[in-house]
């Protein structure tokens, strides 16, 4: 009945040429149970790790895929006590500098155009270059432009970089820029966070950078918290500032990290199934045992992966236990039947500080990095 009235009210609104809001004449709680809830105290918490293993370099806050999914200008408010950012998208940096920010502002992958570099020097935003047409691309700005410039050096991850071979001609290319102000050689570890680890990629850095007097960015998450060596000038932390692991063997609390995002959402429904009968779509579980089932609001379309198996672990009022079935797209499934207590409207944690994020993403068969990143626009965002 209430939604026919909201409808009704709305219609009467639009017949009458009403600019109001359905909002302003009828106000409209949350329709869902789901929420996101980011931990600011966290992230600045987590930066301090960061400045307890690196304590004499600078740090750049990466920030890109919108903060990992917590929010571009919310994590750089909290991670303001960093020395700069690092990111992807130019206009996620202009943003930034609109709202504000006056610190380093790095474009991780740089620019793409030439017809970006003007907002670049407008906005005093440095690049990455890692290619010989990036340099070409300088030579339409005037020398007054100012560009801060990091270098990358491939070392072994075969994406994106100069080949050692080839590093002496562009740094010599980039010193003859005139729009160019500083440089920074950078590179990238492929197996920082495996046993392999970076020794492989540094003794190919020092090699290449023998003789440069250039400032330094080496380490990524792993590398700062493993791989001391690598400090250097600039540290680049991402996924740790978040609270999540960069280890496939560790948790965040496990590194005196917090994590920053709690996934939760309630039980809508509870149904019994006897032995012997399936749930959900293709009937992906078979209940051996009369079993007591919560079906929860959050699915595929709210950023829960879709993959995730039968015996992922959720929380529900506070104990552990595992989905069944199927994810869908906008409803999950756990086992209730040792949660006596659970009822609907019970809390359920999808991934927090009770259920770590990289444990539902290795039961997942991902990484923790996905989830945090795909969260939908649609989950209701809270800041603590």
């Amino acid at each position: 009945m209430r939604s026919w009235l909201r409808w009704k009210i709305l219609s009467c609104i639009l017949e009458a040429g009403s600019t109001r809001l359905l909002s302003d004449a009828l106000p409209i709680p949350m329709s869902r149970p789901i929420l996101a809830t980011i931990d600011i105290g966290a992230l600045k918490r987590n930066l301090a790790v960061v400045r307890r293993h690196a304590p004499r370099s600078r740090v750049l806050a990466v920030i890109k895929a919108n903060a990992y999914g917590h929010g571009l200008v919310r994590a750089a408010r909290a991670l303001s006590d960093a020395d700069g950012y690092g990111l992807i998208e130019l206009e996620s940096a202009v943003r930034l500098r609109e709202a504000g920010f006056r610190q380093r502002i790095l474009l991780l992958e740089g620019y793409f155009e030439p017809n970006e570099l003007p907002v670049l020097a407008e906005h005093g935003i440095a690049a990455v270059v890692h290619h010989a047409d990036q340099i070409r691309m300088l030579k339409e700005l005037p020398k007054e432009a100012g560009l801060d410039i990091f270098v990358k050096l491939d070392t072994g991850m075969n994406r994106l970089g100069f080949e050692a071979a080839a590093l002496p001609a562009a740094i010599a290319d980039l010193k003859r820029e005139r729009a160019v102000k500083s440089l920074t050689l950078m590179t990238h570890f492929a197996t920082a966070d495996e046993a392999r680890g970076v020794g492989w990629q540094m003794q190919v850095f020092e090699r290449a950078a023998d003789g440069l007097d250039l400032p330094r960015s080496l380490a990524n998450s792993a590398a700062v918290l493993r791989h001391p060596e690598t400090h250097a000038d600039w540290v680049r932390p991402g996924i740790m500032l978040y609270g999540c692991s960069p280890f496939a063997e560790s948790t965040g609390p496990e590194l005196d990290l917090g994590p920053v995002m709690t996934l939760e959402s309630s039980v809508i429904a509870i149904q019994n199934m006897k032995s012997g009968e399936t749930l959900g779509y293709g009937g992906m579980f078979t209940a051996e045992r009369n079993t007591r089932v919560g079906v929860i609001a959050c699915g595929y379309a709210d950023g829960y992966p879709r993959h995730a198996p039968n015996g992922t672990p959720v929380v529900v009022e506070g104990r552990m236990t595992t989905t069944l079935g199927r994810v869908s797209m906008d409803l999950l499934c756990a086992d209730l039947s040792d949660i006596p207590e659970a009822r609907v409207g019970s809390r359920a944690v999808l991934w927090g500080a009770t259920v770590p994020v990289e444990r539902v993403a290795a039961a997942a068969g991902t990484v923790g990095y996905q989830l945090l990143c795909a969260l939908a626009p649609r989950v209701q965002i809270v800041e603590i």
